[in-house]
């Protein structure tokens, strides 16, 4: 049933609502709030109505339903216990404006997970406000900037980009009124040593650097790189969209960043799409730590609820929980403390996992990556040829299959029931396949994703147009993209009489 045919279907006088009758004395709205003419909804019963929205909810696509190789976004699995966690009334019914004293509990869950990430990073410090990683690199830009002024150096408004960095680098350092200067990657893929010793200067406020990078690369430079930023008077900021590579392996801070963001809905698990949820958290060195967004949460000895003897071990009960704002604070980044349903779902992640879980899972999603990236290499080309991390990037052409590019390829592979990779990311790549299978994906998936990759190749030379039509089998079928975008149809509208 299509969303046309549900309107197809209406019959006056049908209802698929019942509502309870008003526990509130009725009053008139105002004239100015009463439509002239009734909405158009459809009148359908409830069985019609629960059969239209179940199987639009069947057409959608999700790690739920399918591999979701999405380079970049470790589109993981979510465990379920997540969302179990996260619907516990004390979480999910509690508000931001209530007193303290009412969410104890929601606020050491806060703290506690503050110092999982200072743990997990190495950093001295966190906040949890940012509510996505754009919002975490944003924030990150402002506290190196505020780091520079503070100390009175008002020359610098340079910040250094690679070249194959995330879109959101150069546009949160734009945002924050500063300069990009966008550095070259070399013939490994790590950042040009000579092109960074060029562009430093006593402008720049500092690097930010995606490590591993989004070619899937550790970059083999990184402690030069940091020396010479550092040398140079300027600081390192770590993209924190990666760290799915790293946790329980290395801390970003023992490498030489002095901040980074937390993508709390990627590498933490909370599934993500659509435009939300994120929640982009900061982690920064302890000379930066008084610039963080707040509120943050501290935690206090609470003398008149604590029972301990002198020589006791303090025990939670011992404890009060505040919001507290850094001292010299850039300020709040969001109305309210983060998006804390995510918060929720992050602090049931590590607590399940602990600090071994977290490096099996980092070392499963480098050993999924590097086995795809071998078996696929022998298909497509391979533009790095070295180990990758917990993703890699293929070309998407074929020698002997001219015509075919990167989109043909992944809209026929919609066919074998998968979801594409990333598409032409990072842009240093020509038709750039980036494909991130994460740690929770089985060696059978793997398998038939090489599978369908491999048919498709073999297509490709012999089927080209097999390739060029596709999707075949998908509710909707190869659209004209641009036109979508600039003339999207958002929703139905009955045909002219």
């Amino acid at each position: 049933m299509t969303e046309k045919l549900i309107y197809e279907l209406s019959r006056p006088g049908r209802c698929a609502c019942f509502l309870p009758k008003t526990d509130v004395p009725p009053a008139d709205l105002p004239s100015e709030w009463v439509r002239e003419e009734a909405p158009l909804l459809p009148e359908v019963s409830e069985v019609d109505l629960v059969r239209h929205y179940v199987r639009l909810s069947q057409l959608n696509y999700g790690v739920d339903t399918g591999f979701y190789p999405l380079g970049s976004c470790t589109m993981k699995y979510n465990p379920k216990v997540n969302e179990e966690a996260c619907r516990l009334p004390g979480f999910a019914q509690t508000h931001p404006l209530q007193p303290e004293d009412t969410v104890q509990g929601n606020l050491k869950l806060m703290y506690d997970l503050q110092c999982y990430l200072r743990e997990i990073s190495g950093f001295a410090a966190v906040s949890l406000q940012p509510a996505a990683g754009a919002h975490g690199e944003f924030a990150g830009i402002l506290i190196m900037r505020a780091y520079h002024l503070d100390r009175g150096d008002t020359g610098r408004s340079r910040i250094l980009i690679p070249d194959s960095a995330h879109g959101t680098n150069p546009a949160s350092t734009t945002m924050s009124g500063l300069e990009v200067v966008q550095l070259r990657s070399d013939s490994r893929g790590n950042v040009d040593l000579d092109d960074l010793r060029a562009n430093l200067d006593d402008r720049v406020i500092g690097m930010m650097l995606t490590n591993p990078n989004t070619l899937g690369l550790f970059d083999e430079h990184l402690e030069e790189v940091a020396r010479l930023v550092h040398g140079a008077g300027g600081l390192m900021y770590g993209d924190g969209a990666n760290l799915n590579a790293l946790m329980g392996i290395a801390k970003p801070a023992a490498l030489g960043f002095d901040v980074m963001h937390f993508n709390l809905h990627k590498t933490f698990s909370t599934p993500h799409g659509g435009g939300g949820p994120g929640s982009g958290p900061v982690g920064v060195t302890e000379e930066l730590a008084r610039f963080l967004p707040g509120p943050v949460v501290i935690r206090t000895l609470d003398e008149e609820a604590c029972t301990c003897g002198p020589d006791d071990e303090h025990d939670e009960f011992c404890y009060r929980y505040e919001l507290s704002q850094p001292g010299s604070s850039i300020g709040r980044l969001k109305a309210f403390y983060g998006n804390f349903g995510v918060m929720v779902r992050a602090y049931t992640y590590i607590r399940m996992l602990g600090g071994a879980g977290l490096r099996q899972a980092s070392e499963d999603a480098v050993l999924n990556a590097n086995y795809l990236q071998a078996r696929l290499k022998q298909v497509y080309p391979l533009p790095y040829d070295r180990p990758c991390m917990h993703e890699f990037v293929l070309e998407g052409r074929l020698a002997d299959a001219p015509g075919i590019r990167a989109l043909d390829i992944s809209k026929r592979l919609m066919d074998y029931g998968m979801h594409p990779p990333t598409n032409y990311f990072p842009l240093i790549v020509h038709e750039a396949l980036m494909i991130e299978p994460t740690e929770t994906e089985s060696k059978e998936t793997l398998d038939a994703f090489v599978d369908a990759m491999t048919r498709i190749a073999e297509e490709a030379r012999t089927q080209p147009e097999l390739l060029h039509d596709a999707p075949h089998t998908t509710p909707v079928g190869r659209l004209d993209e641009v036109r979508a975008a600039r003339e999207p149809r958002l929703r139905w509208k009955p045909p002219a009489p």
